[in-house]
């Protein structure tokens, strides 16, 4: 059968493939300004706080539970609602996705910028994390839908320098946010707007892709049901050991709710049309392991982001704008290593030396920042934090484009949603769990020393977020050595982790990179619309689809054409 599909153009359009011109480098770029502009915005929301959370958190009277929940918010709204934008982008039009995401984010900012409690912030946080989801997952499916496997890895350098850009401003604007009196942490949420509204004008005028259309079919229950299942499963973590002991009735509860919801999904998946998440990727052995490395990978970079702010506000006494100075070489070493890799896979198309290395990389890393304290040496830390950065710029892009590789075109979008999924998912449950472990290490620790110091413990024992600045002497070196000690113990945990990604990524088996697959390539040396024929039975590929472009369609055969030199990517059937 055919897909058929209708774009920008007047109906009646006829359908040749040499209609669509070839992407040039300079088209691409000009395509990319806007979704790299998105990408950052998405970056941005999440690190301009993390400098001012203390501030903010202070300020509206919360513990660090609270703390906890307003970074977790963000990342639990932003992975259930990552495979539902995936999927939609294999349905209908990318273009519109990506600005309705843009659209969601700004409402979101704003009500946030407005909090007048804890609980307003969270909410707020949830719908700005649904916006940044899209953006996350989109600018990943848009770029595959560009470009060809072998030439991505030159642009994922571009991902990466913006993931770097956004990672140093952000701290650095928010921290100069809080420092300046007459704006104030509001702002925090404010500054993310202007460049999202720039974004949303560039899309409109830079991105123009097929637009593909299939009868849009969203499976509702199943999108329902994980979100539900991975909610509750987050609630249990950022509750556990504050609220409830971790054994308990409760934690039984809710566990058991969130197999049970699991498995529900797993079973409305089976057996849905168009599955949020299409249970067949997971038949090839590189998904799946590379889903695995993502969770794990997940948990310890945005863990990470958050942890090391609260390391050096709270345990080296530094104010918002320098703690996002003294975490650059973490960033720097992520950006060195994406860009360089990336292109060094575009010439060699090679890839699993890099993700080897870099979860190798990961581990030291993270393990070195185990031994920190609120006396440790800057230049050691330092050397820590560069060596994790490098470990995460080789990884990151890397497993997106290892899955990118495998999937045909029109799963694109449901796959490489797949991989952010579950980097969010073990982020969100990296920064409960390890916020939860956080306020328990330090709550001991401040006891511990208190008695030391035969000092009387402060109402609240040590749970909510302190302003070092109105502490006494001896009550201060306290509070700055039991941080000190307790995120030493966080960054310790992390190293597992990074060590169990190691051993899931030496598994995945390396396949050179495709040179076909992209927009450009696909138009490249087309001809009329062609068929594949079978058993001496023209049959069109149920998979074409049919895109339009300067007001004339275009059929895209590259999917299966055996006169494109392309055959199909080992593992998917």
């Amino acid at each position: 059968m055919t897909s058929t599909a209708t774009g920008d153009a007047p109906e009646g359009s006829t359908a040749t493939d040499d209609a669509l011109p070839p992407m040039t480098h300079r088209q691409i770029m000009e395509a990319l300004s806007g979704l790299l502009l998105g990408l950052f915005v998405a970056i941005l929301s999440s690190t301009i706080v993390s400098n001012a959370l203390p501030t903010i958190i202070h300020d509206l009277h919360g513990s660090q539970t609270s703390y906890t929940w307003v970074v977790t918010a963000t990342l639990l709204a932003m992975t259930a609602s990552t495979p539902l934008w995936g999927k939609m982008a294999d349905l209908t039009s990318k273009k519109v996705l990506v600005q309705t995401a843009l659209v969601i984010y700004v409402c979101g900012s704003a009500v946030a910028g407005l909090s007048q409690n804890t609980g307003m912030l969270i909410s707020a946080r949830v719908v700005q994390g649904i916006g940044v989801g899209g953006l996350s997952a989109l600018v990943q499916v848009i770029m595959a839908a560009m470009i060809a496997p072998r030439e991505r890895g030159r642009y994922s350098g571009y991902l990466g320098a913006v993931y770097a850009l956004g990672t140093i401003c952000g701290p650095l604007i928010g921290g100069v946010i809080v420092d300046t009196p007459w704006l104030g942490w509001r702002w925090c949420f404010y500054a993310g707007v202007p460049f999202a509204v720039v974004a949303l004008l560039a899309l409109q005028k830079t991105l123009n892709l097929p637009v593909v259309r299939r009868q849009v079919k969203v499976d509702w229950a199943g999108a329902t049901l994980i979100t539900s299942s991975v909610s509750l499963l987050l609630i249990w973590v950022s509750l556990a050991g504050d609220r409830y002991p971790w054994v308990s009735w409760q934690t039984w509860a809710m566990t058991g709710g969130a197999v049970v919801l699991a498995l529900a999904f797993l079973l409305v998946e089976s057996t849905a049309s168009e599955p949020v998440v299409p249970l067949r990727l997971f038949r090839n052995r590189t998904v799946t392991l590379a889903t695995v490395a993502s969770l794990l990978i997940g948990l310890v970079m945005i863990g990470s982001t958050v942890f090391l702010s609260q390391y050096f506000q709270l345990a080296k006494g530094e104010s918002p704008t320098m703690a996002g100075v003294l975490t650059t070489p973490l960033i720097l070493g992520l950006s060195l290593s994406s860009a360089v890799s990336g292109r060094i896979i575009t010439r060699t198309g090679r890839w699993k030396g890099f993700l080897v290395a870099g979860g190798v990389l990961t581990a030291v890393g993270y393990g070195s920042l185990g031994g920190v304290r609120a006396d440790s040496d800057y230049p050691l830390v330092a050397l820590a934090m560069f060596v994790g950065g490098l470990g995460l710029g080789l990884t990151m892009q890397n497993l997106v484009l290892s899955v990118q590789n495998q999937v045909a075109p029109h799963e694109l979008g449901a796959a490489s949603s797949l991989v952010t999924f579950f980097r969010s998912l073990g982020g969100a449950v990296g920064v409960s769990a390890l916020g939860a472990v956080l306020g328990s290490r330090v709550a001991d620790y401040t006891r511990s020393g208190f008695a030391r110091e035969h000092l009387q413990v402060p109402s609240g024992g040590g749970s909510t977020i302190p302003d070092l600045d109105k502490l006494p002497g001896p009550v201060r070196a306290v509070v700055e050595d039991a941080y000190g000690h307790g995120l030493g113990d966080v960054f310790l945990y992390m190293a597992p982790f990074a060590a169990l990604a190691l051993v899931v990524m030496l598994f995945i088996k390396e396949v050179p990179l495709r040179t076909g697959g992209g927009v450009a390539d696909r138009a490249r040396g087309a001809g009329p619309a062609r068929a594949a024929t079978t058993a001496g039975t023209t049959v069109t590929d149920p998979t074409v689809t049919e895109a339009t472009t300067a007001g004339t369609s275009v059929i895209d055969p590259s999917v299966t054409d055996p006169s494109a030199g392309r055959p199909a990517p080992p593992g998917v059937r």
